[in-house]
């Protein structure tokens, strides 16, 4: 007889075997949770949440961070131009200058008439004469530079910004969910089992 029913019912034969497999899988994990559930919330509260907490809050702290020091700059740099120099000036004679046979036109006073002649004389050493400059100054040369130069670099300006800022997006909603889990064991009891 017993044959005869599961041969004629095997898919009712199958449902319930499942049906009491599945309720015996389920109440061995339930008491198996119950059983360790003492045990992982120590552990969550002792070391997920510094862990993660303390990633959370550096990711935080190094998007507002700033690269702060001093940068030795010691070079050389090639000079290679020409400087237009145009303007009016008094030079000063640094020796004696003879004007020599420098022909002239002389006009004579009260309409007495012109004479052609030749000049001969010395500029004395130390006059001033005004003079134009209009010349090129070619300036070939290589020009030492030594600074010292103070850097402050905001790291959310930079290129770091971006990763820092999608670490600290991705860690606080996980912060966030462990700040919800109870402290110890007696809170998750009393908020299984309210009074």
């Amino acid at each position: 007889m017993k044959e005869f029913m599961w041969q004629k019912k095997p898919w009712q034969a199958f449902k319930t075997f499942a049906l009491i497999f599945s309720f015996l899988v389920n109440f061995v994990l339930i008491i198996v949770l119950l059983l360790i559930l003492p045990q992982i919330l120590p552990l969550v509260n002792g070391a997920a949440k510094p862990i993660v907490g303390g990633l959370s809050q550096s990711f935080v702290e190094m998007n507002q961070a700033s690269i702060i020091t001093t940068i030795e700059v010691s070079d050389t740099v090639p000079v290679n131009l020409d400087i237009q120099l145009s303007t009016n000036t008094v030079v000063t004679l640094t020796q004696d200058i003879l004007l020599g046979n420098y022909p002239i036109t002389m006009i004579l006073p009260g309409g007495a008439g012109y004479i052609n002649g030749e000049v001969s004389m010395v500029l004395p050493t130390g006059l001033a004469l005004p003079v134009e400059l209009n010349v090129d100054v070619p300036v070939r040369d290589q020009i030492p530079v030594n600074l010292i130069v103070d850097v402050n670099i905001p790291l959310n300006k930079s290129e770091l910004g971006t990763p820092f800022t999608r670490l600290e997006n991705l860690f606080s909603p996980l912060v966030d969910l462990l700040d919800q889990l109870p402290e110890d064991n007696d809170a998750a009891i009393q908020l299984v089992l309210p009074e």
